[in-house]
């Protein structure tokens, strides 16, 4: 079965608009583990993109097997980048609690 331009255009907006759908309906709380199970993902394309580019012969194979390289470190460096700061979110909350003694009352008399 061969796909034409069109078809392969059609394919990629509906999955970029079942995408989009489906991680908006995410609750916040899963975003994190979400995120971790994407950079996985993204791991195995980076090999998988580094092992093609192993291969590529040509200009042409060549240059897209280094955007492809380029996107999938990209994606992996994003997605750490996104996990740390909403894992920093998780920290702020449980440090402004006040879980020191008497109620988060200083324990050093102020001079």
């Amino acid at each position: 079965m061969i796909f034409d331009a069109v078809d392969l255009l059609f394919i990629f907006v509906l999955a970029a608009f079942l995408g989009f759908e489906v991680i908006a309906k995410v609750p916040s709380i899963l975003h994190t583990p979400l995120m971790s199970g994407s950079n996985a993902i993204h791991g195995i394309i980076l090999v998988g993109s580094m092992v093609i580019a192993s291969q590529a012969q040509g200009a042409m194979q060549t240059s897209l097997a280094f955007v492809a390289v380029f996107l999938a470190t990209l994606n992996i460096v994003g997605g750490v980048v996104v996990t740390d700061r909403m894992l920093d979110m998780f920290k702020g909350r449980q440090q402004g609690k006040g879980t020191g003694p008497a109620g988060g009352a200083r324990s050093d008399p102020k001079p």
